[in-house]
């Protein structure tokens, strides 16, 4: 297995078949071809084609809190993944620093009255934090759309089957007694509880479902009353009550009687933006199908792969035997435009420093440059001498005239996941 295909265009700028890195270097080393983007990486052909009939291609996606995972699957062969790291935290951060210097500003002036309550939301709207999921999403949705022949969109609509959790006493629905049987409520249990025993703490072992409150004492099905369990800790409590069991540590104790009752955070951002970007994603024309948290995580299993975003995403849906192609997702980290503060606050809120004007000598904060045969994001100075940074190195600083641009900046950071990625699941983890 090797990195992402290189997505093809010919000089007329038509789609064609991704193709090899390896081939992707020979029309390069002859001339043939010119790199058109870096990211996701794109080669342009010095010839038009004609006759070209490229194969229709699917991108998957499974949104995230965090993270959303993308794959672009043509045929029976994942050929191009990715992982999208949202900035939803940090927007949430500064829009609550805007509001406490608001507020700071309300408190000086006395006769300044608070506006809040002026302002109306539309129908959908949604808190910026969250809207920025579905825009960075529909933007790599449409820049893939334009580099390969997209045929169809695939989401992970519905994370959690909410109606089978709470009854599952329910009958009469078919799924309930078939494959998926289970796999709704252990994603869920491995979400809410972090992948690890409720116990004890350990990591990277069998966890199995267990009882808070043991189901021979009357304790439900209810998620309210599940948790994970090493067989070690699982054995031990037996069908003692959980106070019994936990009556040397209340610490632990505390925690599990308050996370047990704890709804999910990060589920309810995505659920709140599930929606929407199926709505964003059904206005682009392309046809649109759903699938379930439950069945993504039954085929992943089924088809052998270890846990990650892009792999999740490439197992959306229906879908049957599907080879991988790529061992090298791309990283893609939201970094923004750059924002439009002019000047930086104190904790009173008023200015310390005015911040440079963009561009600076031709230059901005993001772009990608190559300096002695390595790449480097950049931070212009006024100076000329720009602070170049790498992941897991030192930042260096270069003038501007050794510096050669490779990519304009347009709000994200990339890398390649250079860590080896465990396909095979291991046995009995859940």
């Amino acid at each position: 297995m090797t990195s992402n295909l290189v997505f093809v265009l010919d000089a007329n700028r038509n789609v064609l078949d991704p193709c090899h890195p390896a081939r992707a270097r020979e029309l390069l080393s002859k001339g043939k071809a010119a790199v058109l983007r870096r990211y996701p990486f794109t080669i342009i052909l010095k010839r038009a084609v004609t006759d070209a009939q490229p194969k229709a291609c699917q991108v998957k996606i499974d949104p995230g809190s965090k993270t959303t995972g993308i794959a672009v699957v043509q045929e029976d062969r994942v050929i191009w993944g990715a992982e999208l790291a949202h900035r939803g935290g940090v927007i949430k951060k500064k829009l609550a620093v805007r509001r406490a210097c608001r507020r700071n500003r309300r408190n000086r002036l006395g006769y300044r009255p608070a506006r809040f309550l002026n302002r109306t939301k539309p129908p959908g709207w949604l808190a910026p934090s969250l809207q920025h999921r579905v825009q960075t999403t529909m933007t790599w949705v449409n820049r893939l759309s334009k580099f390969c022949n997209v045929g169809e969109l695939v989401q992970e609509l519905v994370r959690f089957d909410t109606q089978q959790m709470q009854h599952p006493e329910v009958s009469s629905v078919e799924y309930q007694h078939g494959e998926l049987a289970g796999y709704e409520v252990r994603e869920y249990l491995l979400e809410k509880w972090g992948r690890q025993c409720a116990y004890c703490g350990a990591k990277n072992v069998p966890l199995q479902i267990e009882h808070i409150h043991p189901k021979s004492r009357g304790g439900s099905d209810r998620v309210s009353n599940l948790t994970l369990a090493c067989q070690q800790c699982n054995q031990k409590k037996g069908n003692r009550p959980v106070e019994a069991f936990l009556n040397k540590k209340p610490d632990v104790l505390k925690r599990i009687q308050a996370q047990a009752k704890t709804p999910l955070k990060d589920a309810a951002a995505v659920n709140a933006t599930r929606w929407a970007l199926f709505h964003t994603l059904s206005a682009t024309g392309v046809t649109v199908t759903v699938g379930t948290g439950g069945q993504t995580k039954y085929n992943r299993k089924q088809l052998g792969w270890g846990k990650a975003h892009w792999l999740d995403a490439a197992a959306v849906g229906d879908v049957g035997a599907l080879r991988l192609l790529t061992e090298q997702p791309l990283t893609i980290t939201a970094k923004g435009q750059g924002g439009r503060q002019k000047a930086a606050l104190n904790r009173y809120g008023y200015p310390i420093r005015h911040n440079a004007l963009k561009p600076i000598h031709g230059w901005r904060s993001g772009d990608i440059a190559v300096f002695d045969g390595k790449s480097y994001r950049v931070t212009p100075r006024t100076t000329g001498h720009f602070a170049l940074s790498s992941p897991g190195q030192k930042p260096i600083s270069k003038h501007q005239k050794h510096l050669k641009r490779a990519h304009r900046a347009d709000g994200y950071a990339y890398a390649f996941c250079e860590d080896s990625i465990t396909f095979l699941a291991k046995k009995g983890t859940i």
